[in-house]
């Protein structure tokens, strides 16, 4: 667990269970913001958030872009309440990584996300939690 996840309160805890979408921003290779609505895991224990997405959308290839240093912030907000989850992200096409991002999207969701030949998953190492009125 991550000292970001680990100092979580719990109203945000429970917030982030709630089966809402959220804004994921990467960084293009050029240095401008990619923002785009996506459906995310977040997994306290590990202190990660996984989003699903086949390997050639513009998030993953920012991810894989940045190597090392990629960096990745999911914001979940219902009306004037939200989290932001903020850290390093990487993306992975290894078959147990996305077949667990695919059951905990599964259990969140209560549906399967798309399964393309080339879904791959953006794990987030949740560094920085910010939130608002939770």
């Amino acid at each position: 667990m991550s000292r970001a996840t680990a100092e979580l309160p719990a109203a945000a805890r429970a917030f982030l269970t709630r089966p809402h979408a959220a804004t994921l921003a990467t960084i293009r290779p050029e240095g401008t913001p990619h923002v785009t609505p996506v459906r995310f895991t977040f997994d306290a224990a590990a202190g990660l958030a996984r989003v699903t997405t086949r390997a050639g959308t513009r998030k993953a290839r920012n991810v894989a872009a940045g190597g090392p240093t990629a960096h990745g912030a999911l914001c979940q907000v219902d009306g004037f309440r939200w989290v932001t989850l903020e850290g390093r992200a990487a993306v992975s096409d290894d078959d147990t990584r996305v077949a667990d991002a695919v059951r905990r999207y599964t259990d969140r969701y209560r549906m399967a996300p798309p399964a393309p030949p080339d879904l791959v998953v953006i794990e987030i190492s949740i560094e920085r939690v910010l939130s608002l009125n939770l």
